[in-house]
């Protein structure tokens, strides 16, 4: 009988020690990604702690680096992704106004078209999109213009935060020396 319980360990230790070791020899490959130059962010707004958000959002956050930014690398009158790699994506999570506008509850792609002294945010019902190249003005729901204003400081990282407002919400995009507010309502 003592032969049998060491059998029976050995057997009990290659079933469930050296499988878990092969697969996770075998699941990350050797060299991992280093940090992207454009980290992914998300930005929500909940109207408290514990209460769950109204609108969140999920973008990259390019660096100036040193750069022009509006009116040179975020050419005017174009329309940007409003971040980098892939578009931003809007989510809300009940149905609310942008400006004057009403946008059912859903996903979206952000998009904007800055100009010097305003800019064009617009909601666009296509999603997954890979930056601007593929937008389609004929998928947008909802666009409203908003006044360009010069920061303070100059903001290093592309940041959106959102602030509480009467009814609502205010979303703040800022770069460089810009930032645009956009309201919500609902």
């Amino acid at each position: 009988m003592k032969k049998v319980q060491p059998l029976i360990l050995m057997l009990l230790t290659f079933v469930f020690f050296l499988p878990t070791e092969t697969i996770l020899s075998q699941a990350l490959p050797e060299q991992l990604p280093g940090l992207d130059t454009s980290p992914a962010d998300i930005s929500a707004y909940r109207p408290s702690r514990n209460e769950a958000p109204i609108i969140k959002v999920v973008y990259s956050r390019p660096q100036k680096k040193g750069r022009d930014i509006f009116g040179a690398l975020v050419p005017y009158d174009k329309v940007w992704r409003t971040g980098a790699n892939e578009s931003t994506e809007i989510t809300f999570y009940k149905d609310v106004k942008m400006g004057d506008q009403s946008v059912a509850a859903g996903t979206y792609e952000l998009f904007t078209a800055p100009t010097a002294n305003e800019w064009t945010i617009i909601l666009n019902k296509e999603t997954g999109q890979w930056g601007a190249y593929s937008y389609m003005e004929a998928s947008n729901v909802a666009q409203v213009k908003v006044p360009a204003k010069q920061t303070e400081k100059e903001v290093e990282a592309f940041t959106i935060v959102f602030d509480k407002a009467e009814n609502g919400a205010t979303m703040f995009l800022a770069w460089d020396k810009t930032y645009v507010a956009v309201p919500f309502s609902w």
